[in-house]
C-alpha cells in the first residue's frame, strides 16, 4: 500500500499577492475613511504618517509614489492647518525638510484609533499569530522596498 501524501498544496505566489492585496486595500480603505472623518485625504494622513521624523521633499515624494510637484501641494495644505512644517535642510538651503507638528501628530494619532476595522481585524489575532504576523512584515518589507 502506497503512503499517502498528507502534506497541504503549495500556495501559488499569486495566491499569496492576491489575500495580501486584498488586506492591503482594506486596511487603506479603512484608513482613508477615517481620514476623512479628521478632514484630511488619505494621501494627507499617509503624508503625516511619513513625516513622523523630518523628511526631505524628494524623499516624501517617493514614499507616498507621486511627483515632487504634488508633494509641493500636499505639504502646502498640511501646514496651512499647522499639522506640518517646511524648512530649508541645514547643510543645503535648496532641499526642504517637512516635519510633523505636535497637532500633526495628534491627528494622525486619532486617525489611527479611528480605524476600527484594523483594530478589530488585527486584535482578533492571539499573540503568536501576532509576532508570526510582525515577523512576516519585517522580512516582505525590506524586500519590496529595495
Amino acid at each position: 500500500m502506497a503512503a499517502m501524501n498528507t502534506a497541504a498544496p503549495r500556495i501559488s505566489t499569486a495566491e499569496l499577492m492576491e489575500a495580501v492585496s486584498g488586506v492591503s486595500a482594506a486596511f487603506w480603505i479603512d484608513f482613508a475613511a477615517a481620514a476623512g472623518r479628521h478632514g484630511l485625504s488619505s494621501t494627507q494622513a499617509k503624508a503625516l504618517g511619513v513625516v513622523t521624523e523630518p523628511v526631505p521633499m524628494r524623499a516624501l515624494a517617493e514614499q507616498l509614489g507621486c511627483d515632487a510637484s504634488n508633494v509641493t501641494g500636499i505639504v502646502d495644505r498640511l501646514e496651512g492647518m499647522g499639522l506640518a512644517s517646511r524648512a530649508a535642510a541645514a547643510t543645503d538651503r535648496r532641499v526642504k525638510i517637512v516635519t510633523i507638528t505636535p497637532a500633526g501628530a495628534e491627528v494622525l494619532q486619532r486617525i489611527r484609533a479611528d480605524m476600527t476595522r484594523a483594530h478589530r481585524a488585527l486584535e482578533s489575532l492571539d499573540d503568536a499569530q501576532r509576532a508570526d504576523l510582525l515577523a512576516m512584515c519585517a522580512q516582505l518589507l525590506p524586500l519590496l522596498q529595495s
